[in-house]
């Protein structure tokens, strides 16, 4: 019956969706409804000088007091300012719509980059009024060309920063840093750093060392349970979030689930489940190795609700966290954007890549991608703790929607409540008045394939 009743909300939330995408139709066709213009040009005539945008607390737009990237907007000869260029890899990812609206925001020209083979329709992405140019690749992420046909589209701009959303893109350039550091601007490890901070092994035996929590990870059959198994790297074996991991509760879960993860990797991870509130510790490290940006978040709801990708979440301050996952970090001479995975106050694995939630320091106005192009781009950066709004919860509405209705099929009444007032006080994650035509592309996209 549980079953039954999910599927039947669903189909209903899939009607609401459509929809609703068919009356913003009309509002669009009918002019009732206009996107915000964008200027797609490189350089721009001034006459006076260039204002910030603002928030409505008069602080400039990437964080609540008011710092601002200062070498996103290169300053020429005269009344001339060339805005720096930001090369948006991976488009089809909805992080890449939150990342193009902060960039833009921040006195960025945004070009959104997709490689035709990895996508079927065009990434919501290209409809944001945001984004100043869109480039199809031929062929695929995956393709042994792919890196060369990046570095020919590089050529095209005067040094751009490249901001890499999705990991094939991340791992193709830390292969070649020398190559591509001749072409643009960018902050990201060597593939050898990449390798070993994807290995979930080699996390928890360096976080062990330096004495930060970790779960007890097990060599051969668990004495206790439940636990958890995972591949070493799921991403990398292409799987899906809720196909990276299988918990199991009894010796006869355990024996199954680790022939199922054996397909993937011969030696899976088993580790003990650890309770308590999942969350991430997202750092910015320099070349030189220096902490400059930090962010923190703490997940409300996931989906499923056994297990999987935050659904609704909300940004919090830890410094004690921060410390933790800068130093395993620190340790690996890590460099570049990483989200560390805790559960509680162990550390799970690290993710060295722009990560699900990121949505997130967009709506908590965090610079911690602005504070990436400008330490890329030669400038040295100084940390400044908790430089974005605590307290922000974000959601995602198909995801959470889901996740709400399943408390409430399973009989988690409490957390199914909040889960329905977080409908009217959450924030949904890729919906801006301002840039309407990505949400709309995005919400098309998922519901129809769905």
């Amino acid at each position: 019956m549980k079953l039954i009743y999910e599927a039947f909300c669903f189909v209903c939330l899939r009607m609401y969706i459509i929809a609703f995408i068919n009356h913003f139709d009309y509002l669009q066709n009918s002019g009732l409804s206009q996107p915000a213009t964008t200027i797609p040009y490189q350089t721009l005539i001034i006459k006076e000088p260039l204002k910030v945008p603002k928030r409505k607390d008069n602080n400039a737009y990437g964080n609540r007091n008011g710092h601002f990237a200062s070498l996103l907007l290169l300053r020429g000869c005269g009344n001339v300012v060339c805005m720096k260029t930001v090369i948006l890899t991976d488009a089809k990812y909805r992080s890449a719509i939150s990342a193009a609206r902060t960039f833009s925001r921040g006195g960025m020209r945004v070009v959104a980059v997709q490689a035709r083979g990895d996508a079927s329709v065009a990434p919501p992405v290209f409809s944001s009024n945001c984004v100043s140019e869109t480039v199809w690749l031929d062929g695929s992420t995956e393709d042994d060309g792919y890196a060369a046909r990046l570095a020919e589209l590089l050529r095209r701009f005067d040094r751009p920063v490249l901001f890499p959303v999705g990991a094939a893109t991340l791992d193709a350039v830390s292969r070649d840093i020398g190559g591509f550091s001749g072409l643009c601007d960018f902050l990201i490890s060597p593939g050898e750093t990449l390798d070993a901070v994807n290995d979930k092994a080699r996390v928890h035996r360096r976080a062990a060392e330096l004495g930060l929590p970790v779960p007890r990870e097990y060599d051969g059959a668990p004495d206790a349970y439940p636990v958890i198994i995972k591949p070493r790297c799921g991403e990398k074996l292409g799987l899906r979030a809720e196909d990276r991991y299988t918990v199991a509760r009894s010796s006869e879960e355990y024996r199954a689930a680790l022939e199922k993860m054996r397909r993937y990797d011969p030696s899976p991870v088993v580790q003990e489940l650890i309770g308590g509130a999942g969350g991430g510790v997202s750092v910015l490290i320099d070349r030189e190795g220096r902490l400059i940006d930090a962010f923190c978040h703490r997940r409300v709801r996931e989906y499923p609700i056994t297990g999987g990708p935050s659904a609704c979440c909300e940004s919090v301050y830890v410094p004690e966290k921060i410390d933790a996952a800068y130093a395993l970090l620190r340790s690996f001479g890590f460099v570049g954007l990483a989200m560390v995975e805790f559960k509680g106050d162990s550390i799970l694995e690290v993710n060295p890549r722009v990560w699900g939630s990121f949505p997130l320091t967009t709506l908590a106005r965090s610079p911690i991608a602005l504070r990436l192009a400008e330490a890329a781009s030669g400038a040295r950066v100084e940390y400044v703790p908790c430089d974005y709004d605590v307290g922000v919860r974000m959601r995602f509405t198909l995801n959470d929607t889901l996740a709400t209705l399943s408390l409430l099929a399973h009989g988690r009444l409490r957390e199914g409540f909040v889960g329905c007032a977080d409908a009217f006080r959450a924030q949904e994650a890729l919906c801006d008045r301002d840039d309407p035509a990505p949400m709309r592309a995005y919400l098309k996209a998922t519901v129809l394939k769905r």
